[in-house]
């Protein structure tokens, strides 16, 4: 049996060919994932390896507020100056350098434009000649107040040379300085991944980057020879006391490194998921192909069984084919993943500048593409393989081989498994799932896409009529559409595979653009302000502009009234929230259309706050009532509760005065309102305004529909990511199209060497398989948008009490994946269709 199976599958290699594709793409993007992130994972490992070399000891104050990477922006708190003093007497301690390194420099370049980063940080530090990585290039380190030297790789990037006046933003609004000198990293290098560095004097660097002159926020230590930095690192802790981070230059990198991998792990169970879904649309190809097998070889399998093979046998022939075919894909797959995962590594590394680690294939990459290429195949055979084990020995004498079966049964169990997964998946949008919200939203997803296959038979036929109708204006596009209809499973397998992808792609569509309408919706329903100012957000920090702006823009001819906010994630009695703060709360009230539940809404002196009813009612807080708020820098502060904002679905939380935002991470205003006097246009007082904003390049002012394209494009940004990463999974969809037609065609050899025989010729029976290629194309792209919306509207409207109240579909996306799935349907005929007019009349006459 075990000969008999191997020959069978020499035999019909190329038609396992593109089944064994599916597998290799989707192993080849999970194998490409874990390489990929392995490989960036210890290309930091590296950078910061060497940018604490020369670091015995690191002495930091701990962050008032403590934040993931994945969650923000975490800032140390600031330490006395002398602390460098008294580290530099612990004993053993050769040299005790305090630092300034602190986010939020930003380069205005040449083109007067700041230099943007996308990811890594912009580092405004103080010029150490003695500590830290850096080796000066050209010029020299900054000696007076406005001088700065930066790096290499960021002159490059600005288009600035040596003697060039540079205007840098910082927590103050833009000053100007002189470059006086560029500098690198051991090793040669320009740039440490990307990071941008501003180097200025002791002083200005505290007050630029740290608010306050005579602190730093850490002290670099080198230990006197023969001293252990672990034991280094105890003395200097005992000295210092509580509040003080101590940690070896070694666990400050790999402590630095970690949280940069917690992002990469994050980004890695993105591709993950992507890859999983492509490999869930391989399962289908796979089933399919074994289907078609299957049934091709009746026949033959029941010779078999008439011989003596028993049904244990038959299922082990199956299931040996598929072990083959997963562990030759597999293998392939992981070897595309190597190539894969470098390629992607080069190009994230020539993006950001960042210095690669050597290839390396972790076991992880090895164990999972393995097993998971086998574990696909396998799970796709077990059905051909039962239905192989159960063609009875007396089907060898017949001429028919497999009658089509009721669906009764298979749209029984698909209704009941799409109800349940229905259920899941409102469940977790609802968050009713207790703790496993992503776990029932993505289970409920998985089985709603199962129980919509296994219904799918039960509507091919009727939808093929409609569908195929399009193209029965000839007898090929007749004979096609009829084709295609005439086994509704395999065709609905083979549609099912697309709808996947296109359900994905068409559902994420629907909420993004849900979520467009609602913020444009919002903006118009719930903000009286004309113009806006704000920036687009690419970091963790949010473009800033001078809070000088606003009064002046005020006192412009024409305008009503301008309010400012303010951001900042915070601690309110303990717990993590964000907040904001405004320059003047009754113009940030009129404008937001806030109104008074109780208490004040017009002025908030220093150390009162407002807050919006809902989160007074979680928290049990009312009028007069006392909250201690901790802000990123500075000691935690008691507020008092002055008043209450009903519920506004443009604003919420607390809102503290003007005053506390010297305490921000980022002290300068975000967003800037501007309400103008009636009568008056936007466009009118639009270039004053821009005028005042010369020297903060991050930000514009624009009308309220040019404010929501711009805080909307990242959401464009994110949906075409989406739908390059589905490219996948509607790739290996088209090849089970290719597939399903190239088994139908072995299939209905001695068919087609009738029509052929009666006069159809070879142009139209081309044109016969195309036209079935894309009613199956086209019926899985209905069906996938039908779903995709579905889909959507139920994320809409379990979301609404997020703020995303309007439902809106994106007909003309909508029609384009209808276009591109005929033109799928098109590109997947093309070599069926060749093999099925080159047959050779009489031969196929005389098939078997």
């Amino acid at each position: 049996m075990l000969r008999t199976t191997l020959r069978s599958m020499l035999h019909r290699k190329l038609r396992l060919l593109l089944s064994g594709l599916a597998v290799i793409l989707g192993v080849m993007f999970v194998a490409g994932s874990l390489i990929l992130t392995d490989t960036l994972g210890r290309s930091f490992d590296t950078i910061f390896a060497d940018a604490y070399a020369e670091t015995d000891v690191l002495v930091q104050g701990e962050a008032a507020i403590q934040v993931s990477e994945l969650e923000g922006e975490q800032v140390p708190a600031n330490i006395p100056a002398d602390t460098a003093d008294t580290v530099a007497a612990v004993s053993g301690v050769a040299q005790a350098v305090g630092l300034v390194e602190a986010d939020g420099a930003r380069v205005i370049g040449s083109d007067g434009k700041v230099v943007s980063s996308f990811g890594p940080p912009r580092l405004g530090i103080n010029w150490t000649a003695d500590a830290g990585p850096y080796e000066l290039r050209e010029g020299r380190g900054p000696a007076a107040p406005d001088e700065i030297a930066i790096d290499v790789a960021l002159a490059d990037s600005a288009g600035l040379a040596i003697g060039d006046e540079v205007g840098v933003l910082t927590r103050e609004p833009r000053n100007d300085f002189t470059l006086v000198g560029t500098f690198g990293f051991a090793g040669g290098r320009d740039t440490l991944g990307g990071v941008q560095f501003v180097a200025f004097t002791d002083e200005v660097a505290q007050q630029l980057m740290l608010g306050e002159t005579g602190v730093w926020n850490a002290v670099d230590v080198q230990a006197e020879p023969g001293v252990a930095p672990e034991t280094l690192r105890d003395d200097i802790a005992a000295a210092l006391g509580d509040g003080y981070e101590v940690r070896t230059g070694e666990q400050a990198a790999a402590d630095q490194a970690d949280e940069l991998k917690e992002g990469l792990a994050f980004f890695n169970y993105i591709l993950l998921g992507f890859a999983g879904v492509a490999l869930f649309v391989g399962v289908f190809l796979i089933l399919n192909t074994f289907s078609i097998i299957v049934a091709q070889r009746t026949r033959e399998l029941a010779l078999a069984r008439a011989i003596g093979a028993s049904r244990r046998q038959m299922i082990g022939s199956v299931m040996l084919e598929a072990t083959v075919v997963g562990a030759v894909a597999s293998v392939l797959g992981l070897a595309a993943g190597v190539g894969v995962g470098w390629l992607l590594a080069r190009v994230a590394a020539a993006f950001s500048e960042l210095p690669l680690a050597g290839l390396g294939v972790p076991a992880t990459a090895v164990i999972a593409a393995v097993t998971v290429g086998l574990l696909v195949t396998l799970v796709a055979a077990v059905l051909p393989a039962l239905r192989a084990s159960r063609v009875p020995p007396v089907a060898a004498m017949q001429e028919a081989a497999t009658p089509d079966r009721p669906l009764t049964k298979l749209s029984v169990v698909g209704g009941a498994i799409l109800v349940t997964g229905a259920g899941i998946l409102m469940l977790g949008l609802t968050d009713n799932a207790g703790g496993a919200v992503l776990a029932a939203i993505l289970g409920g997803v998985l089985l709603t896409f199962i129980g919509t296959a296994l219904l799918t038979p039960l509507v091919a036929r009727p939808v093929i009529a409609v569908l195929g109708r399009l193209f029965s204006w000839s007898l090929p596009g007749r004979l096609g559409r009829l084709n295609s209809a005439r086994n509704p499973r395999r065709t609905a397998i083979t549609a099912a595979a697309l709808m996947v992808g296109v359900s994905l792609v068409a559902g994420i569509g629907v909420l993004l653009t849900s979520a467009k309408a609602s913020m444009e919706t919002l903006a118009r329903d719930s903000i009286a302000a004309e113009l806006i100012i704000a920036g687009e957000q690419t970091g963790p920090r949010p473009p800033s502009f001078d809070a000088a702006v606003l009064p002046a823009a005020a006192e412009l001819p024409g305008v009503h009234r301008a309010a400012g906010i303010y951001q900042e994630l915070a601690l309110i009695d303990g717990e993590r929230t964000f907040l904001t703060a405004a320059d003047d709360l009754a113009a940030l009230r009129d404008v937001l259309g806030l109104e008074s539940a109780d208490g004040t809404l017009t002025t908030l002196a220093p150390g009162q706050t407002v807050v919006d009813e809902q989160r007074a009612e979680t928290l049990g807080l009312a009028v007069g009532d006392q909250v201690e708020v901790q802000l990123s820098q500075g000691e935690s502060a008691q507020y008092e509760l002055v008043g209450l904002y009903q519920d506004s679905p443009i604003q919420g939380g607390f809102i503290l005065p003007v005053e506390a935002t010297p305490q921000f991470a980022v002290p300068q205003p975000t967003i800037g309102l501007i309400q103008l006097a009636d009568g008056v246009a936007g466009d009118e007082l639009e270039p004053a305004v821009s005028a005042l904003l010369a020297d903060s390049p991050e930000v514009s002012v624009s009308d309220q529909s040019a404010f929501i394209e711009q805080q909307t494009s990242q959401l464009d940004t994110i949906f075409v990511m989406i739908q390059v990463l589905l490219g996948l999974a509607i790739l290996i969809a088209v090849l089970g199209v290719i597939n399903t037609l190239a088994l139908s065609v072995i299939e209905r050899t001695r068919e087609l060497g009738l029509l052929r025989a009666v006069g159809l010729n070879r142009a139209a029976t081309m044109r016969m398989v195309t036209v079935e290629a894309v009613v199956i194309s086209l019926f899985g792209a209905v069906l996938g948008i039908a779903l995709g919306v579905a889909l959507g509207a139920a994320a809409v409207q379990a979301l609404r009490d997020q703020g995303i109240s309007q439902f809106a579909v994106p007909w003309s996306d909508l029609g384009v994946y209808l276009v591109l799935a005929a033109l799928v349907g098109v590109i997947a005929a093309v070599l069926p269709a060749i093999r099925a007019a080159r047959i050779n009349v009489l031969r196929a006459i005389a098939h078997e």
